[in-house]
Formats: C-alpha cells, structure tokens, sequence
C-alpha cells in the first residue's frame, strides 16, 4: 500500500469554506491595498542602478562598507556579501550627476582607503528605462501564464475548474505579491521568477486534486457535490502534506544558508508554497463548488443512439 494513503482521512474541509473564503478575502484586501498605498520596494533590476562587486583579501564587516559609503553620498547603497566573506556586492540606484565609469571608479576609490587590496570583479549598470520596461514586461508575464492556464484547464476539465483554478492563482499571487509589500523586501528579477514558480507550484497541486475529484464523481453515485469534493481533498491529503512539507524544508535550507541574494527568492516560494497549498484545498474547490459544479458536467457525451452503461442489460 501506498504510504500516502495508509491514513483513512475525513475531514470536513468544506464545511469551513466560508471561513476560509472570509479570512482569503481579508488577506487579499489587505495586500491590494498595501500594494496600491506603499506599493513595491523595487531592487535594482526594476528601478535601474549600478551594481558593483568587489573582492578583499579578508573576511570585512559589511556594516564598514555600508557606514562608508552612506557617510560619502551613496545613501542608498545596499550591501551583502556575494558567495564569501571576501566577495562583497554593492547596489546603488540612479544618480543622473555621474557617469556610469565615475560611479564605480568612485566606490572603488573609497574602499581602497580603508583596504588597499581591493579589487573590481565585476560592473554593471540597468538604465531606468529598461527597468521600467522589465517592470511591464513581468507583469505582462504573470498575465499571460494565467490565461495560457486558463485555456488548458477548460480544455483538460470544466470551465468551472478552470474558474477555481485561476481564482487560487490570483489568490496565492496577491497575497505573497502582497507580503512583500507589506514588509518593504525588495522586489527583484528573481523574486518574480519566485512568484511565477509559484503559480506552477499552485497549478499543480490543483490539478491533482481536480484529477481526483472528476474520478470521484463518476465513482460516487450516491454522494452530493460537496461530499464528493471533501472526500477527494482527504484521499490526496497524504500527498499534498508530503509534497509541501519536503519542498518547504528544501526552502528553508536556502533561506538560512543559500546567503542573501536568494532570500527573497526563498521567502517569496515558501510564502507560495504555504499558500498555494491552502488555496487548493480551499479555494479553487470552493470556488468551482460555488459555481455549481456537479457529476453532470463532467458525465462524457452520450452518442446518438448508445445507450448509457447504467441502462444496458
């Protein structure tokens, strides 16, 4: 016997959907509205800046280098170390008074004052009209994945599972959109490849638990819409725990020791795998419940003059 499925699970999931719908909702509302009123603390990919990594020759305190260079006009300068203690990354936004060449033979200058062994790995710079474009390109992006998403689940089920499955995408995407607002992290390139992660993520828990629940309604006669999906939440419970619980001990292993440039990227999947998982057993679900889902719709169209299995002798 499957391991997943040792456990004769029967909770009442569906019984709660009001609360949980109530308390999504919440969660939504206040994300959108962080979202509108502090917006998103775009990182450098978005907004446009220099980046500049160096390298000492020793392990160095980063809040020397951070003390440094906001006491010498770089007040926006972010600092983390890159990899080592010896490789340090420098992010600074937009400064339209100097040059590119002048920005970073200027940051070198001032750590090669207190080290002169510092050496330039590495410079790059994103001009404000090509983060303004990779701003509308992502979200155009995370549009795109859910319509393309949209189409495949009313081909593959019903267009009222395609309904819930795009109602626990926007959900799930809202919210840990929504978080990094709220909190003021910062907002990169790779934290959207995190939020797109996440809509697959999301996807696919859904999908096996829509996959359960179409068999189950041609298998359970007797049972109504909502004791049907119930108990097809609590036959892929099994899986649905194990898969989020090893993915997020994955995540969490990169959040504490994957070093700083991936902890936005970390904190941005475990938040949707928590989320995704939750808006699959109650969202999507629910939402195709609320629409009106039944054993009916998801019946195969009878042939002209076949009669039904049930009706034959």
């Amino acid at each position: 016997m499957n391991i997943l499925n040792r456990f004769d699970y029967n909770y009442d999931f569906l019984g709660k959907r009001k609360l949980a719908v109530i308390a999504s909702g919440v969660l939504m509302l206040i994300a959108l509205a962080s979202i509108g009123l502090k917006g998103l603390s775009y990182g450098v990919d978005f907004t446009g800046g220099t980046l500049v990594e160096v390298q000492y020759s020793m392990p160095v305190e980063l809040e020397e280098i951070r003390t440094l260079l906001h006491s010498n006009k770089f007040e926006d300068a972010i600092v983390q170390n890159f990899g080592s203690t010896t490789d340090v990354l420098i992010r600074l936004g937009v400064y339209e008074d100097m040059k590119n060449d002048q920005i970073s033979s200027t940051i070198l200058a001032l750590l090669q004052q207190k080290d002169p062994n510092v050496v330039m790995k590495r410079v790059e710079f994103v001009g404000p009209k090509v983060g303004g474009e990779l701003v509308e390109k992502g979200g155009m992006a995370i549009l795109l994945t859910l319509f393309g998403i949209l189409i495949y689940v009313t081909l593959r089920f019903e267009y009222r599972f395609a309904l819930g499955s795009i109602a626990a995408l926007v959900h799930d995407t809202i919210i840990t959109v929504g978080f990094f607002s709220l909190l003021g992290l910062e907002f990169d390139l790779t934290v959207l490849a995190a939020v797109l992660a996440v809509i697959g993520y999301s996807l696919n828990d859904t999908i096996v638990v829509f996959d359960r629940i179409r068999d189950n309604f041609l298998k359970m006669r007797k049972q109504n819409s909502e004791q049907v999906v119930n108990r097809s939440i609590n036959q892929i419970l099994g899986r649905t725990v194990m898969t989020s619980v090893t993915t997020l001990l994955v995540l969490l292993v990169l959040f504490f020791a994957g070093g700083e440039l991936i902890h936005n990227f970390a904190i941005a999947l475990i938040i949707g795998v928590i989320v995704g998982t939750y808006s699959s057993i109650y969202i999507a679900s629910a939402t195709a419940l609320y629409l009106g889902i039944s054993k009916a719709d998801l019946m195969p169209v009878q042939k002209e003059g076949v009669a039904p299995v049930d009706d034959r002798p």
